[in-house]
């Protein structure tokens, strides 16, 4: 059996797990340094999504070495080009084209050209890209490698801005004998679209569904629907938006964000009957209700419901009649508590996992929502609440949910006194289940009182996020709990490296210091 693991499966078990370190940059360039046969398998893993972040700009040469002599002079590059070990262009999976020219730019200016950062930044304030034929032709020299390389995209995000270079309906003339590129696209996400590039954005999505009819997650957006101008345009465009939303097999996530509040939705919404069969979730930021939503009461398989920013209640509370959410994700300025306690009435034992943000004001007749949560919800692992008081009754609400697993939670404390305060945060900690593995302490709400909330917790918290962590008593705490506990891996922080270095080399000993953001959970 040892012998049979060597030779045959080993190989596949090294690359699903090194797969699923696809977000964990440096442990996947320390895997790669292990062996070759190790970074036979990381490398294509690092280089499926090399355009995410605007600072590794100096990614951009190592494609160079594929490009013809010609090309390159033709970009400027006259400098000796070392050939690499791998050829990188093919295991593109994911391209941002707005972030993909971003960074060549940034190089281009940065390295080519010898521009400080700021002569860089005001260069692209000015447009003065425009007059640089170079930034130009190595944009769309990379992305016809990408093409001919034989990569096969599975996301693509696309931009239809004043300032972008690539016009990406051209790029169906470059696929010539690699139709494949496409072929494979699971996730599509159009972001902005100008009324100066409608047409491009309009050539674009009636051309894709000839490449691929496999998109399970469609995005739109950052659209604005004015209607005052370019009237037949904006149809246009909206007949392609409903084009590519029916012309795909299975959409499983389906996403809109509308600059302005829209109330009429034009059949985009009621296209999504054709997805009744596959369609899981939603995303819906500044939307009216409109009698288009009634057709998702057909989508029997919904599950997750996301409604953003200036979005009418009655759209989930109509819709929940007829589906069963596990998921519920409403953040808005101001909640309306007495509409969100009929949503989690209805919502009621099926519901799991909820998000409640409210970003501009404490959430008012929070008793509304915290009995509505205790009556109808006890099957909740995941709670999200930001903008709520600290009161008796918020506490009593989350320690009655006995299979809570991940707890989000942010409170204003300005009206209780610091008795009070200290009585409170006692019963707070004493009464989070004993099933909670995560707790986000956000925006140090709790900063002053960490030490007593520690010494009480008798949570097996696995990861704790504080943001702020400064003083010997709380530390000691700290320490003090991850002894007596013996479950807490990480502790999340605004920055671990601003920590004095003693007290930094003292918590190590115990749990591992990350940033916040690298064990954030959400919903």
């Amino acid at each position: 059996m040892a012998s049979k693991l060597l030779m045959v499966d080993m190989p596949e078990l090294m690359e699903k797990i090194l797969k699923n370190l696809n977000n964990e940059i440096d442990s996947l360039y320390s895997c790669a340094l292990v062996s070759r046969y190790w970074c036979k398998i990381a490398i294509p893993i690092l280089w499926q999504d090399p355009f995410s972040f605007d600072e590794h700009y100096s990614l951009i040469p190592k494609y160079f070495s594929s490009l013809s002599e010609d090309t390159l002079k033709e970009c400027g590059l006259n400098e000796k080009i070392s050939k690499t070990l791998f050829d990188y262009a093919k295991f593109l999976k994911v391209l941002d084209l707005d972030c993909f020219e971003r960074m060549v730019k940034q190089w281009n200016c940065i390295e080519h050209f010898e521009y400080t950062y700021i002569e860089y930044i005001e260069y692209i304030e000015q447009d003065d890209w425009k007059k640089c034929p170079s930034t130009n032709l190595l944009v769309n020299s990379l992305l016809k490698l990408f093409i001919e390389s034989g990569a096969t995209l599975h996301k693509l995000v696309v931009s239809f801005h004043d300032s972008i270079m690539i016009m990406p309906e051209k790029i169906f003339s470059l696929l010539g004998r690699n139709e494949s590129f496409f072929s494979q696209l699971q996730h599509l996400s159009l972001d902005e679209i100008s009324l100066v590039k409608i047409e491009s954005a309009i050539a674009f999505l009636r051309a894709l569904p000839k490449y691929t009819t496999k998109i399970s997650a469609l995005e739109f957006n950052g659209f604005e629907f004015t209607f005052t101008e370019a009237e037949y345009d904006q149809l246009q465009l909206i007949h392609a938006l409903i084009y590519i939303i029916k012309s795909q097999k299975q959409l499983r996530l389906f996403s809109i964000v509308i600059e302005e509040t829209l109330a009429k939705h034009y059949g985009i919404i009621s296209a999504l009957e054709s997805q009744k069969n596959s369609l899981q979730e939603i995303i819906v930021e500044n939307c009216d209700y409109s009698e288009e939503f009634e057709v998702l009461k057909n989508c029997k398989n919904l599950e997750t419901l996301r409604f953003r920013t200036y979005c009418d209640y009655k759209i989930p509370l109509k819709m929940l009649d007829y589906n069963k959410i596990n998921t519920l994700d409403i953040v808005d300025d101001i909640i309306e508590t007495r509409e969100m306690a009929l949503i989690l009435e209805k919502t009621g034992i099926s519901l799991q996992r909820l998000k409640v943000e409210s970003r501009s004001e404490q959430i008012q007749e929070d008793s509304l929502l915290l009995n509505a949560l205790k009556s109808f919800c006890p099957n909740i692992t995941y709670l999200y609440i930001f903008n709520i008081g600290f009161s008796t009754q918020l506490i009593e609400v989350i320690g009655n949910l006995q299979k809570l697993q991940f707890l989000t939670l942010m409170c204003n404390v300005d009206d209780v006194q610091e008795e009070e305060m200290k009585i409170r945060v006692m019963q707070f900690a004493k009464i989070l289940p004993l099933t909670l593995q995560y707790l986000d302490l956000v925006d140090k709400w709790l900063e002053t009182y960490i030490d007593i909330f520690l010494n009480h917790c008798n949570s097996p918290l696995r990861k704790l996020i504080f943001e702020k962590l400064e003083n010997e008593k709380n530390t000691k705490a700290l320490i003090e709990f991850c002894v007596r506990k013996k479950t807490l891996n990480y502790v999340g922080l605004d920055d671990p490296l601003m920590l004095d270095n003693n007290i930094r080399k003292e918590m190590e000993a115990y749990v591992e210091l990350v940033p916040y953001e690298d064990i954030t959970i959400d919903c």
